[in-house]
């Protein structure tokens, strides 16, 4: 029978203490004289017995933070995007994209009702902090990088249309994270609007 390498958290644990629960069973079978001179084999038997069949020991979750804390450590990495972009010059067209885009992150990470529709949908933060962390400041920096290079290589095509169509589709995905939590706020108005209706109908 396998036991715990650290005593004290087997004493403590359910096999240890299943088995002797058994144990003393078979102790109370000892003094009534069913066990016999056999009592030792019987206590150590039934003992044995309540520790194999005893539910393994379950360790603990990892305690990852909940959707509210990771909107909130959000806000700050997109507080410091912004002051990144700040500090890049882009073409007219593109900054006009970024705006528009920066805009609608803005909204949806307020903090607010919003913010607590949000912090209910895992796969809606999650494709937050990729736009955030990832896609933006990509998106970006691979221009930066790009525009360099076409400088000394004119003819080429111009790195601004990537970037562009890059925020464009960005975009496009944080009007379909919105649509999503409107369509969680409409359904639960609609749900409302039954229940007070079968309410009404109760009566």
């Amino acid at each position: 029978m396998a036991t715990n390498k650290n005593p004290l958290r087997y004493l403590e644990s359910r096999k240890n203490l299943t088995g002797s629960a058994c144990g003393l069973v078979g102790l109370a079978l000892t003094f009534a004289g069913v066990a016999g001179p056999y009592w030792p084999v019987v206590v150590a038997g039934l003992y044995g017995a309540g520790a194999l069949i005893a539910p393994p020991e379950r360790p603990p979750l990892p305690d990852f933070p909940d959707p509210s804390a990771q909107l909130d450590e959000l806000r700050g990495d997109f507080g410091r995007l912004r002051e990144y972009l700040d500090g890049v010059e882009l073409p007219p067209a593109a900054a006009g994209r970024l705006t528009e885009l920066t805009e609608l992150l803005t909204a949806l990470l307020d903090p607010g009702w919003v913010a607590e529709v949000l912090a209910q949908d895992p796969e809606g933060v999650h494709a937050l902090s990729r736009a955030v962390r990832q896609d933006i400041p990509e998106a970006v920096d691979t221009f930066v990088r790009t525009r360099w290079w076409t400088r000394l290589t004119p003819g080429t095509e111009p790195p601004e249309r990537h970037l562009e169509r890059q925020l464009t589709l960005l975009h496009e995905e944080g009007d379909r994270l919105a649509a999503a939590l409107r369509e969680v706020e409409a359904r639960r108005q609609e749900s409302h609007t039954r229940y007070l209706e079968d309410r009404g109908r109760s009566r």
